[in-house]
């Protein structure tokens, strides 16, 4: 069957479900963090009864139900993926990935669409006091949404909790907690989220920034600035402790991804971390190997940031391709013959069953059980098919990291002169703040850049590779409905930032 696939189906299909979730990561980033943004304003508005927090509150509201809006309707049709372009992944997996996401649907997005009616509409109608618990909880709603689908993100990354039917040939879930609070699931859950919210950070202080540069409603925006500053810094300094705890997993859970990042081709104990480089191409032939142009490193930092000692041995891909005896690292192709050898056991045990043979089928079982951990890579004839593309993952976390660290120091600047009471004067800083909105969203789109090339070719990691999991669709259909979404979404985001300009210009509304 994997030899008949069309690859050219299976490339339509990978970039119709980037294009539509790298649109849909757009708007969600900003819906995590600017709800809990909000939520603080109102409760200074409900302690103080200053009707200034009001006006405040209302008006990123606005802007936060603007973007909203647009996220729901690309979130509804990323899910549908699933089954039209993705339908062998969806029945193989189903009864694990559909778990998080029916809580997702039931509890988290049902709790986030009922209390954001009394957000919106609530005002006058309930009392300070109940509109505000609305308002946070449209806060938590909003995040518990986004804890299930990264959840079911991280067990693909590292699928735990589960075990494989041999006479369905399905995987079936056996440990729903184990899913839940996997590291996995735990730290990409915390990094995405803090990272969010200096996301929502940096574009209110954009905005506010905009606003005191052309003059216009500067006490507004130099209390705005307050809360999103603090908040900001805050969860940057979390960002930078969370995004170090996710790479130690992944150096733990997905070696070859850790590796890709690093462009690490052979493996060291007291290996450095390259905290500069640009790479050449080595092998133009097959599946690229990179040397570097000129790279600037920290010595043992890597071995530390993986393992917590500087002494420790970190694989690189031609281990992980070619295998390491005295690290106890399987060469690929033996994980291939292994693979090769779980397909034709599980093969043979489903023929026995069919005829009665119980001793053939209890062997065959054996078999199959001994190798199933490697039946993914049986889709595979050469082990250079395991390695992901390198320089996508090496620029992407370099730049996601670097543009980490300009936003800390961004957020200790505008600390500093709202204390001073200087904004005003820092017209320079000013400006920095609203180029950085951009660049706030693409670090938050190479994270995810890292997360999905990085391990590929897998769908769900060691267990099925990204062309067995695709529907046997024609590839002139993928490709008619790739071109009508990327008009669909680019329609969809060019009203929104036309919207988002025009209630900005408008400004926060008078509370008379």
């Amino acid at each position: 069957m994997v030899e008949n696939l069309d690859l050219s189906l299976i490339d339509w299909s990978r970039a119709q479900f980037a294009l539509t979730a790298m649109y849909h990561w757009i708007f969600v980033p900003l819906t995590l963090g600017i709800t809990f943004v909000i939520a603080i304003m109102e409760t200074l508005y409900v302690k103080t009864g200053n009707p200034e927090w009001k006006r405040i509150t209302r008006f990123w509201a606005t802007l936060f139900g603007i973007n909203f809006a647009i996220g729901v309707a690309t979130g509804i049709i990323l899910e549908f993926e699933f089954g039209t372009n993705w339908s062998n992944y969806s029945w193989f997996v189903g009864d694990i990935f559909g778990a998080p996401l029916a809580i997702e649907g039931i509890m988290a997005f049902f709790m986030e669409s009922t209390f954001i009616a009394i957000m919106f509409f609530g005002w006058n109608k309930v009392s300070k006091k109940v509109h505000l618990l609305s308002t946070w909880l449209t806060a938590i709603g909003a995040n518990l949404s986004a804890l299930w689908i990264l959840v079911a993100n991280a067990w693909m990354q590292n699928p735990v909790g589960m075990w494989f039917n041999p006479d369905t040939a399905r995987n079936e879930m056996q440990n729903f907690w184990e899913v839940l609070f996997s590291p996995t699931a735990v730290n990409k859950f915390l990094h995405t989220a803090v990272s969010s919210y200096v996301l929502a950070a940096v574009f209110v202080i954009g905005v506010s920034s905009w606003y005191i540069l052309k003059k216009r409603e500067i006490e507004f925006a130099k209390k705005s600035i307050k809360i999103a500053v603090v908040f900001g810094l805050v969860f940057s300094v979390f960002t930078a402790f969370t995004g170090d705890s996710s790479a130690r997993e992944i150096a733990h859970s997905q070696p070859m991804k850790f590796a890709a990042m690093e462009n690490l081709k052979d493996g060291m104990t007291n290996a450095p971390l390259v905290a500069i480089g640009a790479l050449k191409t080595h092998d133009k032939k097959g599946p690229k190997l990179y040397d570097f142009i000129f790279k600037i490193e920290i010595p043992n930092m890597l071995s530390y940031l993986a393992f917590l000692t500087p002494y420790a041995f970190v694989p690189g891909i031609n281990d992980l391709i070619n295998g390491n005896q005295e690290q106890g690292i399987m060469p690929g192709y033996e994980k291939i013959a292994r693979g090769k050898l779980a397909i034709s056991a599980l093969a043979e045990y489903k023929q026995a069953r069919k005829n009665h043979d119980v001793q053939s089928s209890d062997a065959a079982l054996k078999r199959f059980e001994e190798n199933y951990k490697y039946m993914g890579y049986g889709y595979f004839n050469n082990p250079l098919e395991l390695l992901p593309r390198v320089p996508e993952s090496f620029y992407s976390f370099r730049i996601m990291v670097g543009v980490g660290v300009f936003l800390l120091v961004l957020m200790i600047v505008f600390l500093v002169l709202s204390m001073k009471n200087k904004l005003e004067n820092g017209k320079w800083v000013l400006y920095v703040a609203i180029f950085s909105i951009p660049l706030v969203y693409l670090a938050s789109q190479l994270g995810w850049v890292i997360a999905e090339l990085g391990r590929q070719p897998w769908v769900i990691q060691d267990i099925m590779p990204v062309k067995i999991a695709v529907t046997q669709n024609s590839t002139g259909t993928v490709q008619t409905t790739f071109w009508l979404f990327i008009v669909l979404f680019t329609v969809l985001l060019i009203a929104e930032m036309k919207i988002m300009f025009r209630q900005i210009g408008i400004g926060p509304k008078s509370e008379e």
